[in-house]
């Protein structure tokens, strides 16, 4: 079985359109010259010294893992994994060739690449479970997953579109498997541990995004989105369960709710919401009167979907899971007592290191 890679695009998701539209992934690093050269760890190690002369010895061992890991470990038919910043979705596909640099590139943080073919690009984070998400949330640019059957359930999820999970893997892969061979690799250092940097802040929000997601299912999650929007100073009119002629709140300002902005609201809880829906709803709220539509889409929009909610940006919305952790963390003190208590929250006030 092929490896498994993640490689960040950015701390602010800067590379990700750049990475999917040309087929490419990219670590960063703009102060590192080329490493074409490097033919084993410690001449990227040299690199690294040169670079940084005041580096720390961890910091070292950290950067020339990362880096001899794009040098020499990513190989062709590698699976590799890109966490999208800017869409809070999942970028998978295979890597066409090793390492490369680009010296004629102007951005120099675009000039370390490996070519990729990119097979899925909006994989909503939703369809990927707990513990798969926490490996993947390391706040390492360049890593392995391998623990909890990473390798196996990833690999699954390019052939399906879901995980898994552990249990169908936990009988099944030998000792020879990827997490055993690299168990005797000389290479092995944090790169292939990446739960040691886990990124705090998007673990946070995919616990709270997993907790949403089980208590609030199916008609839950509209009685959780009618009671965030009264916390925002609507009054609300909630359907029943069942057929609902695509209309699950109805929202306005004033004591009747009657006020603009006037806004019909549609919660899917399910897999992603595809382009019928959004001209469904736009044609609701024109037959309605209503000023706004919000169409609330847990489990992600396609392509068409996301191309026909911009196109009507002054009178439709979208909320994807990512969103309504916002909502639910911007509204939260606000929120009726029952909601806290199926979700319970604390606010942790840290040092941004």
């Amino acid at each position: 079985m092929s490896s498994a890679w993640v490689i960040r695009s950015g701390k602010f998701g800067e590379r990700d359109q750049w990475a999917i539209s040309n087929g490419l992934s990219g670590a960063g690093f703009p102060e590192i010259p080329d490493l074409t050269g490097c033919t084993t760890r410690e001449d990227v190690a040299e690199i690294v010294r040169t670079s940084f002369p005041e580096i720390s010895a961890p910091s070292l061992a950290n950067i020339t893992g990362q880096l001899w890991a794009l040098r020499a470990r990513i190989q062709p038919g590698d699976l590799l994994i890109m966490p999208l910043k800017t869409t809070k979705q999942i970028a998978m596909g295979r890597v066409r060739t090793g390492y490369s640099y680009r010296a004629d590139e102007p951005l120099t943080s675009q000039r370390h690449i490996v070519e990729v073919d990119w097979q899925i690009t909006d994989l909503p984070r939703t369809e990927v479970k707990q513990d798969l998400l926490y490996t993947l949330g390391s706040a390492l640019s360049i890593f392995a997953p391998t623990k909890n059957h990473a390798v196996s359930r990833l690999e699954a999820i390019l052939r399906t579109g879901t995980d898994p999970g552990q249990l169908p893997f936990l009988h099944t892969e030998s000792s020879t498997s990827p997490v055993s061979a690299l168990e005797d690799s000389p290479d092995l250092d944090d790169v292939d541990e990446p739960e040691l940097h886990a990124d705090i802040v998007e673990v946070a929000r995919d616990r709270i995004t997993a907790r949403i997601a089980e208590e609030f299912a199916g008609h839950d999650l509209t009685l959780l989105i009618m009671c965030i929007l009264e916390a925002e100073g609507f009054t609300c009119t909630m359907a029943p369960p069942g057929p609902d002629g695509g209309i699950d709140i109805v929202a306005g300002r004033g004591l009747f709710g009657m006020d603009s902005p006037r806004l019909i609201v549609q919660v899917k809880s399910g897999s992603q919401v595809a382009d019928p829906v959004v001209r469904d709803l736009s044609g609701v709220v024109h037959s309605q009167g209503a000023d706004q539509g919000l169409l609330v889409a847990w489990g992600g929009l396609t392509r068409p979907a996301r191309v026909s909610i911009q196109a009507q940006q002054f009178r439709l919305r979208a909320w994807t899971a990512d969103d309504v952790v916002d909502a639910v963390m911007r509204s939260y003190d606000r929120l009726p007592e029952e909601i806290q208590t199926r979700l319970p929250l604390k606010q942790v006030w840290m040092l941004a290191e």
